[in-house]
């Protein structure tokens, strides 16, 4: 594997976003479910949900609305604004890779390639 920068945004000791809140917004945004998007990362619901309330909590306006289930069924979207973090969000993160790729060549120099820690 190639090592890689991960770009997370604090406020305070929580993150707001980082790469995996990304994802989550990026799988809503596509699923246009909270459960479809953990299901697709392999996390459980309640799982989602509690990084969508952190998210929702941090930022000044929320990144996701539910809609509650029934006869219709449920389901979330991204709203306006979470598309205008997120588009942002990944900005930050696609300069930040950019601005680091000849020292993270250098650093990978430093890390042993047999060392992989599996993601539970």
């Amino acid at each position: 594997p190639v090592p890689a920068p991960r770009l997370r945004i604090l406020l305070g000791k929580s993150i707001a976003i980082g790469p995996g809140k990304a994802e989550l917004l990026r799988l809503i945004e596509e699923t246009g479910s909270i459960s479809a998007a953990a299901r697709e990362m392999g996390m459980s619901y309640r799982r989602a949900w509690t990084l969508v309330e952190t998210m929702n909590g941090a930022f000044r306006e929320p990144l996701v609305e539910a809609a509650t289930g029934g006869r219709g069924g449920g389901g979330a979207r991204v709203t306006d604004f979470g598309r205008e973090a997120l588009a942002k969000y990944q900005a930050m993160e696609e300069k930040a890779l950019g601005s680091v790729t000849a020292e993270m060549d250098a650093f990978a120099e430093l890390l042993d390639p047999a060392y992989v820690e599996t993601e539970e």
